[in-house]
């Protein structure tokens, strides 16, 4: 069986590029797309595939093979719905089913398909997106699923959302949860963080970030909520019970890590319209080699996002002993298990709460962590890659 599969996510810079290993900034789709390709060229020696890309792979994919190959299709623009169409018109490709981990399917298709929906978070909050960019993921998601044999998710409050709002039968719906960065990149990562660890300075020279700290990690848009965010920041940073036997004894900051997304500017401006600009820091070009040692020293993980069709930062901070405060809605309580700590995320109040108690308490920390450790051993990319190939070997079975 030859499997077709949609590579652009994989390749594309919607974030940039790290400043240091010259490779795309992948986050979410991005993310979801390399590490399944990552890990189905690991699991199946069976099958051939094909892997459409609108320019050349990048040098962190996995190597040409007889059973892996990559196909370079143009133009770039409105690349997926159109020039891969053209490619399955024309005829130039041919393969037993397509896979499009990126919410779109071509227009012209003459085999059957799968197509990943990570969330619907266009239907939730329309004004949060652009009109241009909202008329696409409306449309072309709807034809996307109505058209697909199979529709993949990440969480099953992602798919109540897409059965609700597409009208489509639950069995249509499936849910492969996601996992944490592949083992070889969280061995480096391990490695270099027990050797740069030993230096105190090394995040202060770096990147000027020091003492006790608060840690967001994210795109900075509207949905992340972190407005509010730093409106509890600044309750706690300036009325807050000092325990003496705390870190919060010392110097408390919040650090918040992420791309400029969409409509950011007020994020931007709330420190300083609350008199808290020195304490809010906010750091956009952190390499992905970098970004453990900031979990592995932080206070705390808030991620109080209004919605999410996942919420893979849970398990990344997780992973590196961070614990873990999010909010009680949509996926993230799936992410979070009984490992974190959980909030309104519309009640600055309880955000603040939720804080004060974590930081304070150097018991509930310790909980947290190990609770997390054990969290992140439910969830594993090679996981997802194997029930993926299951859905798409039953697709071109009839199953």
């Amino acid at each position: 069986m030859t499997i077709g599969i949609n590579g652009y996510e994989a390749v594309m810079p919607r974030f940039g590029y790290d400043f240091e290993t010259k490779l795309p900034r992948r986050v979410g789709s991005g993310e979801y797309c390399f590490e399944l390709l990552l890990y189905l060229n690991k699991i199946d020696k069976k099958n051939k595939y094909i892997i459409f890309l609108p320019k050349t792979p990048t040098m962190d994919l996995p190597r040409q093979s007889d059973s892996w190959r990559y196909r370079i299709v143009g133009p770039k623009r409105f690349w997926t719905i159109f020039g891969l169409s053209m490619e399955f018109l024309l005829r130039r490709s041919k393969v037993d089913v397509f896979f499009s981990p990126t919410h779109y399917l071509p227009f012209f298709l003459p085999v059957k398909s799968a197509v990943s929906v990570l969330d619907v978070s266009f239907i939730h909050f329309p004004k949060l997106f652009k009109k241009k960019d909202l008329y696409q993921l409306k449309s072309w998601t709807a034809y996307s699923v109505r058209k697909a044999s199979k529709v993949l998710t990440i969480s099953l409050a992602s798919k109540d959302d897409i059965i609700k709002t597409y009208n489509v039968s639950k069995e249509k719906v499936i849910v492969t949860y996601p996992g944490v960065k592949s083992e070889i990149q969280i061995s480096k990562f391990e490695t270099n963080a027990k050797f740069k660890m030993q230096n105190s300075k090394f995040l202060k020279d770096k990147y000027g970030a020091e003492g006790n700290y608060i840690l967001f990690v994210g795109t900075l848009q509207p949905r992340k909520n972190i407005v509010r965010l730093i409106e509890a920041f600044s309750h706690i940073s300036s009325s807050l019970i000092i325990n003496p036997a705390s870190p919060a004894g010392r110097p408390l900051s919040l650090i918040i890590v992420g791309k400029k997304g969409w409509l950011y500017e007020e994020i931007l401006e709330t420190p300083k319209k609350l008199n808290i600009e020195t304490k809010v820091k906010f750091l956009e070009n952190i390499s992905d080699e970098d970004l453990p040692y900031f979990y592995k020293n932080a206070l705390c993980f808030v991620l109080p996002s209004l919605y999410e069709g996942f919420g893979l930062p849970i398990l990344e901070a997780m992973r590196y002993g961070c614990p873990v405060i999010t909010s009680n809605i949509s996926s993230l309580p799936e992410a979070g298990g009984d490992a974190a700590l959980y909030v309104d995320p519309l009640n600055v109040d309880d955000i603040a709460k939720k804080l004060e108690l974590v930081i304070n308490n150097e018991d509930l920390r310790k909980k947290l962590i190990k609770k997390g450790y054990e969290q992140v051993r439910k969830f594993s990319w090679e996981k997802t890659a194997r029930e993926t190939l299951r859905v798409l070997e039953g697709v071109v079975n009839n199953e």
